[in-house]
């Protein structure tokens, strides 16, 4: 098993007829593997935060998911409302709309109101779907992102028309430097996979196969 690509691994399960026993069952996964941390949707994150107690694994979630749709106001109660049933990180979706039509200061304001919501409790991904847009829009996206504060950058959030690429990571990593996270997001199923993602600049890999990765296997199915 591959320990050094677990433990940047968060092991996810984030669609939406996930049930209690699978929460379980992915947090029984994320202790035996060593996964860095189990992510879930918000309903599940009490229930992912006391499966993992007295274990070192963190709970994340997702904020704003899958479109990155809601008003800033919103992502920011739903910030708060997830640290406060346990979430260690938050991965929150930009405002996609907004940043193609090139209205960068209401990216950034929705961006900053979870980082300030957060208020240094959680962690936060900045998720900017890398499908849907151009190498300019996603060196814009990861600017205003570290502008706002954030800890990481991350491709995708495994609903849109694609996932993270070794090109897309290698990108990001050149726009916001070495300081912030970048996490490769949707499209990891094999080690193979992970490596290339590592090798181009992620220090973070979201999956579903995660057990896949680390044994070296290979995976199917849907990213989450």
């Amino acid at each position: 098993m591959n320990n050094k690509i677990a433990n940047m691994i968060d092991h996810t399960v984030l669609k939406a007829v996930a049930t209690t026993e699978e929460i379980k069952k992915i947090c029984k996964e994320a202790r035996e593997y060593n996964f860095f941390s189990v992510c879930v949707n918000p309903t599940q994150i009490a229930l992912a935060k006391k499966e993992l107690q007295g274990s070192d694994v963190k709970v994340c979630t997702v904020i704003g998911f899958p479109l990155g749709a809601n008003t800033s106001a919103v992502k920011a109660f739903e910030t708060k409302d997830a640290i406060a049933n346990g979430a260690d990180e938050v991965d929150m979706v930009i405002n996609i709309g907004a940043l193609k039509d090139k209205n960068y200061d209401l990216v950034y304001e929705d961006i900053k109101a979870v980082v300030d919501a957060a208020d240094k409790k959680a962690l936060v991904k900045v998720i900017i779907e890398t499908c849907y847009l151009t190498d300019e829009e996603k060196v814009k996206a990861c600017e205003l992102s570290v502008k706002a504060g954030t800890d990481y950058v991350k491709t995708s959030t495994g609903f849109g028309t694609g996932g993270s690429t070794p090109a897309d990571i290698k990108l990001m990593r050149e726009t916001v430097g070495k300081d912030i996270g970048v996490k490769a997001s949707g499209g990891v199923r094999c080690e193979k996979d992970a490596i290339a993602v590592i090798e181009a600049g992620a220090s973070r890999i979201g999956a579903s196969a995660s057990i896949a990765i680390v044994s070296g296997d290979s995976a199917s199915g849907s990213d989450y």
